[in-house]
């Protein structure tokens, strides 16, 4: 079982702020392989980084993340 299925950054360091800043993501372009992001410092408002998401890659996390969620429910009777 894979570990981690996707990363997103909570914070990154920002070059106006000269500190690892909190960040805050925005879909900056849906293309049809792939979506990217750009990370936003939160702070000052400038662009400190970007992420790509392949459409196999949230394939993935969608079929994941419906089974974390219909996991079977046991009985516990005897």
């Amino acid at each position: 079982m894979q570990q981690f299925e996707s990363l997103t950054a909570s914070s990154l360091y920002c070059d106006k702020c000269r500190q690892a800043m909190p960040v805050r993501e925005r879909l900056l372009l849906i293309l049809p392989d792939k979506e990217i992001f750009d990370y936003l410092c939160t702070g000052c408002g400038a662009s400190v980084g970007q992420r790509e998401v392949t459409s196999g890659e949230k394939m993935m996390s969608k079929t994941a993340a419906r089974r974390r969620h219909h996991r079977p429910v046991h009985s516990l009777l005897p």
